[in-house]
């Protein structure tokens, strides 16, 4: 079975200052990976690079057995990213923007996806109003929606829950652990909330001034470190104990 994502000894340097570090590993089909880290760690670098936003400095990245960036249409068309940080056209309603991203995408039915999207999302009620009319946690939902449009077989996402409150998270993770199942989808997730990634997460990548310095399982990873929580753990790597 050949992995979704394969990195091998991938760099990237800005301004002589090393943000990925000789960074190997790879993600399998239908895993859900957490890649944690403390602020400046990398990943969200990472994840641009994934999307070829970014160009590596070094080293090689392949998705569904294609280069990145070489590829990048192709990859494109069978993934997707999600985050909290990312805006929308504003004037436009939700409706219009995720049936504009579906049409982008080559989705038949672009709209009646939207629409089926925005119910999932418990937004269907905002989808007619300017997008600028949301509240933060049901931006961050649209964002969601709109990772979701064209059925990708490989979903990255970045702080997909942030501005949410506990209840609309906790129904989010759900939907989208639902959703993973019934299609074997593969993710690659940041976050910060550390409950959220314990109930996600198959496995944890945790990332500290560029290199993998812990691998495993969240309960393989709180048994290692012998501390209480995946917390605890974060904490623990991230001040160097």
């Amino acid at each position: 079975m050949s992995a979704t994502i394969e990195v091998k000894k991938l760099t990237k340097d800005f301004d002589h200052y090393r943000v990925i570090d000789d960074l190997s590993f790879a993600v399998n089909p239908g895993e859900i990976v957490g890649l944690l880290g403390p602020n400046g760690a990398g990943k969200t670098t990472l994840i641009h690079m994934l999307l070829g936003l970014l160009l590596p400095t070094s080293g090689q990245i392949h998705v569904f057995g294609m280069d990145m960036p070489r590829d990048r249409s192709k990859i494109l068309q069978r993934a997707n990213f999600s985050s909290a940080y990312v805006q929308m056209p504003f004037a436009l309603t939700p409706l219009q923007n995720l049936e504009i991203v579906g049409r982008l995408y080559g989705v038949r039915k672009a709209r009646e996806k939207a629409r089926e999207l925005l119910s999932l999302m418990q937004i269907e009620a905002m989808s007619d109003r300017p997008t600028r009319a949301l509240s933060s946690g049901q931006l961050s939902r649209l964002n969601l929606a709109k990772s979701l449009i064209n059925d990708p077989e490989l979903l990255l996402l970045d702080e997909p829950t942030a501005s949410m409150d506990p209840d609309i998270a906790d129904q989010t993770r759900v939907i989208l652990k639902k959703i993973q199942k019934e299609k074997n989808m593969t993710i690659l997730y940041t976050s910060h909330n550390m409950k959220e990634v314990e109930a996600m997460a198959d496995r944890i990548l945790f990332l500290h001034k560029g290199f993998i310095v812990a691998e495993g399982s969240p309960k393989d990873l709180v048994s290692y470190f012998k501390e209480e929580d995946l917390e605890q753990v974060f904490l623990k790597i991230a001040r160097g104990k």
